[in-house]
């Protein structure tokens, strides 16, 4: 049973340091208190955050504690992770507001009678200089410059800010104050998550797991996903928004997409992916799986998840689509295609320039919506209706 249990807590996981501690921690047969922190750097979370928040539910559903630390005092020093240049940190008034956000979306998934949020401020608030000082003596300036992105930015000759250093520092003391048993974090956090370790065990404590999880990519299924990008689907978007993001997602990233967001089974998913592969499924009716779970879970339950499909069907009747639309498959050599020339290439356009036209007049949707992009680039192993005017589709895939 505990085989089964941990299988599907270390799901979709990139890292687990160690294995072996956390086998023996659940042996303890206790409820294990579980970390994820997060800076309140922005109002809205979208989809690539409930990565870890899907993973303190599963936690939390095996009957662990959990504990949903908000790091209001670290979100004012601005976490250097990934950073090339010091990054500039949050007024107390911006902190404040944006965890008040982040409170009312992270119980849209997890339960908030068995979810205890926490701000880090309580402690360091109370933390004395000497304190502080004293913290700092825990770790030296040479381990702290084994971190690849401030190594980097020192051998580049890129400042570094004392108070830089205190941030995986202050991360670290929060898990010997919370006295945390296993920390969640994302790949890019393992220098700070392995700092709890190490501060553990210098305050005498058994040290935690550490667990890390991918980051996932947006709907461009390169980059991670992110707001500045515009490839994200936040939380907070509409039901019918959500929905018709998801189904823009490509059929080769819907897999990730599945076994880092959904709550299905991998049984389940497996099931699919067999479909899929043998002809039996189309794609499409596997991802509407996908969309409506996760647009429920957000918008009401099941019954939002059915409006939205339903919403998004009818937007293609709307627009008169046949139900029988000839497929075209394209070879590429690259990882993306551009939108003029898929056009082209397709028979929709005669030419580039006639393709570039169109998009510009608003005479071309891609499943449905608008585009108005003519740079557009199409991920290699999609496949999408694409729209011309009113008479011209075509089911397009790219291989």
């Amino acid at each position: 049973m505990q085989a089964e249990v941990i299988e599907e807590l270390l799901r979709g996981s990139e890292e687990v340091l160690l294995k072996t501690e956390l086998d023996k921690k659940l042996k303890e047969n206790r409820p294990l208190r579980i970390k994820a922190g997060f800076d309140p750097t922005a109002p809205d979370l979208h989809l690539g955050h409930t990565v870890l928040i899907n993973k303190l539910k599963q936690f939390q559903d095996f009957g662990h504690e959990i504990l949903f630390l908000i790091g209001d005092f670290t979100g004012m020093i601005g976490d250097p992770t990934g950073k090339n240049v010091t990054r500039k940190p949050l007024s107390h008034e911006e902190v404040q507001a944006n965890a008040r956000t982040y409170q009312e979306q992270i119980f849209k998934i997890l339960d908030p009678d068995k979810t205890k949020i926490v701000f880090n401020s309580t402690w360091m608030n109370a933390l004395t200089s000497a304190e502080l000082i004293q913290l700092a003596a825990k770790h030296t300036v040479a381990r702290m410059l084994e971190r690849d992105d401030f190594s980097k930015r020192y051998k580049s000759g890129q400042p570094i800010a004392i108070h830089e250093f205190l941030y995986p520092l202050i991360q670290g003391y929060d898990s010997v104050v919370m006295k945390a048993d296993v920390e969640l974090g994302g790949t890019d956090q393992k220098f700070n998550l392995l700092m709890g370790r190490q501060l553990q065990e210098v305050y005498g404590q058994t040290p935690q797991v550490v667990l890390t999880m991918p980051i996932l990519e947006g709907l461009d299924g390169v980059q991670k996903m992110s707001k500045s990008l515009n490839n994200f689907i936040g939380i907070a978007d509409s039901p019918d928004n959500m929905f018709g993001k998801i189904m823009k997602i490509s059929d080769e990233l819907m897999w990730r997409y599945f076994e880092l967001l959904s709550f299905k089974s991998m049984a389940v998913i497996k099931s699919y992916q067999e479909k899929c592969s043998s002809g039996d499924e189309n794609p499409r009716n596997v991802k509407f799986e996908l969309a409506k779970e996760i647009v429920a879970r957000f918008h009401g339950g099941e019954a939002a998840g059915a409006r939205a499909l339903q919403n998004f069907i009818a937007r293609f009747q709307k627009g008169d689509i046949p139900e029988d639309i000839g497929e075209v498959t394209i070879n590429s050599f690259a990882s993306v295609y551009l939108i003029a020339n898929l056009l082209k290439d397709a028979g929709l356009t005669a030419s580039t320039s006639e393709a570039v036209r169109m998009i510009n007049q608003g005479a071309v949707k891609i499943d449905g919506e608008k585009i108005s992009d003519t740079k557009l680039a199409i991920k290699v192993g999609s496949t999408h209706i694409y729209q011309v005017g009113k008479r011209k589709f075509a089911r397009v895939k790219l291989i």
